[in-house]
């Protein structure tokens, strides 16, 4: 037998949802971001800390570095797009509207992934 939420239950339970989302992927953003620049500014033997063209080829060929790279592309992406998706519900939306606004921030940032693992893969296909 289904159980239902009461309507007041509902919203309460959605927004906690979205901020455990917002802060976990904060968190993964904080450890992403750590490695990223790490591996980008101190992990080179040049003078200034920045990797050439083909410096950065032969490292997004490794499958490790590429996997990260894409983790780092999928959680930037969703706490961007739920940071985006709070400022624009403090505007007061109707129902409607916010379901609109979700759907849209979903393909947003849909798209966004895909294009930057399309644009990720071709930079490793040129190592």
């Amino acid at each position: 037998m289904a159980t239902t939420q009461a309507p007041s239950q509902a919203p309460e339970r959605s927004r906690s949802r979205t901020w455990a989302w917002t802060a976990g992927s904060g968190v993964a953003l904080l450890v992403l971001v750590t490695i990223h620049m790490v591996a980008h500014h101190f992990v080179v033997d040049r003078i200034g800390g920045l990797r050439t063209y083909q410096d950065v080829l032969d490292y997004i060929a490794n499958p490790v570095i590429f996997v990260i790279e894409i983790a780092f592309l999928v959680v930037v992406t969703i706490h961007s797009m739920l940071g985006l998706r709070s400022v624009v519900f403090d505007f007061g939306l109707s129902e409607r509207a916010k379901r609109l606004t979700d759907r849209g921030l979903t393909a947003l940032g849909v798209v966004t992934v895909a294009y930057g693992i399309v644009l990720i893969g071709v930079l490793a296909s040129r190592a």
